[in-house]
């Protein structure tokens, strides 16, 4: 019976303590190892992880980050109307999106922006703004400090996909930021095969979960919902100029593997 028993640990189908699995002590199935692809618990032969320098602050650019603006210039942006002012990047009515010059992919992202001090107009038409990731899921950036709206596009939402958790808007004028964790999706020819998902803190707080986004982001007939278009692996990051003079800095970030 103890022989049948360990028979069936070995095939995953039960755990028993003392009866060892098959490992390997060399590398895992990714990097060209066994099938079982396991390695014994506190084993030294595994690759320890890459060696990042953290900026002096939780808002400062990693070592490992590609900084998109740092206060000084837009060299890592396209042809653009956008200006920089006292270190902002700042939209300018009617100079529309921004997108970086550099594609990518899965990603974390850091943004820092601010709405209007000067708070003009309601809803949709306070602080208005976005981040795109690759050029089409957006991270609403909107005034929501005191300002009612739908839901679903509301600051930190995925535009008319997912309401955020809560609201830690910080009153116009006032600094924010975002970090999102972003999984783009994968297309096997016309069908997408695995969603694309979608974290994120707002001011340190998390308001998105692992979303898993359902479709794309676009205006059509006055609703946000469309289904996934398949596109390139990798695509520019976008901001949106809505007509409001929304700031932005300390922009970084780093590529994540799928």
């Amino acid at each position: 019976m103890k022989r049948i028993v360990c028979v069936l640990a070995l095939c995953g189908l039960v755990s028993v303590v003392g009866c060892k699995p098959a490992v390997t002590t060399g590398k895992d199935a990714g990097d060209g190892g066994t099938e079982i692809g396991q390695w014994r618990v506190h084993d030294m032969d595994r690759s320890a992880p890459e060696v990042v320098t953290p900026g002096a602050t939780s808002c400062q650019a990693p070592s490992d980050a590609i900084v998109l603006f740092d206060g000084s210039d837009l060299s890592q942006w396209q042809d653009t109307k956008w200006v920089i002012r006292d270190g902002t990047m700042e939209s300018v009515k009617g100079a529309g999106y921004i997108k970086t010059k550099a594609s990518f992919g899965s990603c974390q992202l850091h943004v820092e922006f601010a709405t209007p001090a000067n708070v003009k107009g309601n809803g949709q038409g306070r602080g208005n703004s976005g981040v795109f990731l690759q050029d089409e899921y957006e991270v609403q950036v909107l005034d929501s400090f005191d300002n009612a709206t739908y839901p679903d596009g509301q600051c930190s939402a995925l535009y008319g996909r997912a309401v955020p958790l809560v609201n830690v808007c910080r009153k116009p004028g006032e600094w924010q930021s975002y970090d999102i964790i972003f999984h783009r999706p994968l297309f096997d020819g016309d069908q997408v095969v695995r969603k694309a998902t979608f974290t994120i803190l707002q001011n340190g707080v998390l308001v998105q979960d692992h979303v898993v986004l359902k479709g794309g982001t676009q205006w059509k007939g006055g609703h946000a919902v469309s289904e996934y278009v398949p596109h390139e692996d990798k695509r520019p990051i976008a901001f949106q100029d809505h007509g409001n003079p929304v700031g932005y800095r300390n922009i970084w970030i780093r590529e994540l593997d799928d």
